[in-house]
């Protein structure tokens, strides 16, 4: 027998027969589709529930950051409804409220709003040299020397007051509150109307600051002032057109120039006041336009913030009604903004004026001059010689307004003297800006262009 060479060949794909290699191939491709299928899955739900993680976590602090908008939406309701457990003991439905004792309370937000303000608002203090006086005594004879003499002695000497020098004392306070880092405050006029007077400023932190007067408003009782240093909290404004009256406020400021950083809280009882405000001193001024509150403002707010619940100022405290209980007024903050843009673009207030002087029309002043119309503002001289109507070099003499133009409308809006008065309209338009003034201009109607120019300083 020969011998014989055997070759053993591996079973491997290649000695496969050709359809039990296809029957593996699909079988190893489906396998393969398979795990891929089962990797996407659980790729896709754990994607899935991130996604839901973030989102709801934006949303979570999204109502967190607007917490205090949404108490202001809500409140009226929720304290009628708190009014109405308070005298029954339980909610509508006859359980307890829930939302009692958790975040969204009145109180929550009063304390977030006082915690976040609180360092940036401060106490004035006015301090001025005032005359020293000295008692001495003065032997009087009370039978004029008759007996050559008083023969009494010195038992009729009557104490007598002479000056002796001056002394620097504290005369008064006010409240203020910081609008920059950098150490600029807003108060009011009032606080700080007294050239010979010297200011000081006591932070939240009872640390005492010398205080510069950098700029009075001759229109609004409104001033600033400036200490030195950096990183001071400070206030941020809110929008005053947007107040309803019912919505919470809290007013912070140094009651009665004693007790600093009082808190009071209360609502607004009315919107777009006019009131004559003196200071005490003989001196009084109209202020349009004001805000009403009940929350409780004494002597020395004055300059103080009126802020919402979510500590943004609304208002500046500005007078309260003598004789009345819970009856305070505020500067809307609005108009005090274009103040302090004013101070920080040029170091002084500088707004808009037309140059003329006027009276508001009434329906007994129409029906006592014939007027045509009850509205507007009649373009009238003061009340000497030197009070013209119209300011010689004005804008409004450029324009060709003359004394007895009735002015109706500015850029369209009427000019109603209780919403829309003429001075509050022109202060919040910018100096060097065109508007359209509608006259009545010996009966007829007109419109005029007049460019804005800065008000002289006074």
């Amino acid at each position: 027998m020969e011998n014989e060479t055997i070759i053993v060949i591996d079973k491997n794909e290649e000695s496969l027969p050709v359809q039990e290699k296809a029957e593996k191939n699909y079988s190893d491709a489906f396998k393969q589709k398979e795990n891929l299928g089962g990797y996407s899955s659980k790729a896709m739900i754990l994607t899935s529930i991130i996604t839901f993680i973030v989102a709801a976590g934006i949303l979570l602090l999204v109502l967190w950051a607007n917490r205090a908008r949404l108490f202001n939406t809500f409140a009226t309701e929720y304290l009628n409804q708190m009014k109405q457990e308070q005298l029954t003991g339980t909610s509508g439905n006859g359980n307890v409220n829930p939302l009692g004792s958790g975040i969204f309370t009145q109180e929550s937000f009063v304390v977030d709003a006082v915690k976040h303000s609180n360092p940036a608002v401060v106490a004035i203090t006015i301090s001025k040299n005032v005359p020293k006086y000295e008692t001495y005594y003065e032997e009087q004879d009370p039978f004029g020397g008759l007996f050559g003499g008083n023969p009494f002695g010195n038992m009729f000497t009557i104490p007598q007051q002479r000056q002796n020098g001056t002394e620097k004392k504290e005369i008064g306070g006010g409240s203020g509150f910081f609008v920059t880092e950098n150490g600029m405050i807003v108060t009011n006029r009032h606080v700080v109307d007294d050239p010979e007077a010297e200011y000081a400023v006591f932070t939240n932190d009872g640390k005492k600051h010398d205080a510069k007067v950098v700029a009075k408003d001759s229109v609004l009782d409104i001033a600033i002032i400036k200490v030195e240093g950096n990183d001071y909290s400070y206030l941020d404004f809110s929008d005053s057109d947007k107040l309803e009256i019912g919505q919470s406020v809290i007013a912070i400021g140094n009651a009665l120039g004693e007790f600093r950083n009082t808190v009071s809280v209360g609502v607004v009882s009315g919107l777009s006041r006019s009131i004559t405000a003196g200071n005490g001193s003989g001196k009084s001024e109209v202020l349009d336009h004001v805000i009403q509150t009940d929350a409780a403002i004494n002597p020395g707010n004055s300059g103080g913030p009126l802020l919402n619940l979510q500590g943004k100022v609304i208002g500046v405290n500005v007078a309260v009604a003598q004789g009345s209980q819970n009856i305070g007024f505020a500067l809307p903050v609005n108009v005090v903004k274009s103040v302090v843009d004013s101070v920080k673009a040029t170091g002084k207030i500088v707004r808009p004026y037309i140059g003329v002087r006027y009276v508001a029309i009434t329906p007994e002043l129409k029906e006592k001059n014939s007027l045509s119309v009850d509205y507007g503002v009649l373009i009238q001289r003061g009340a000497t010689a030197a009070d013209l109507a119209v300011i010689p070099g004005s804008p409004a003499d450029k324009a060709g307004i003359v004394e007895n133009d009735i002015i109706l409308e500015v850029d369209g809006v009427k000019i109603d003297n209780d919403k829309n008065n003429l001075s509050g309209v022109i202060r919040g338009k910018k100096v060097g800006s065109a508007i359209s003034l509608k006259l009545l201009h010996k009966g007829a109607e007109k419109t005029v262009s007049v460019t804005l120019e800065a008000a002289p300083e006074l």
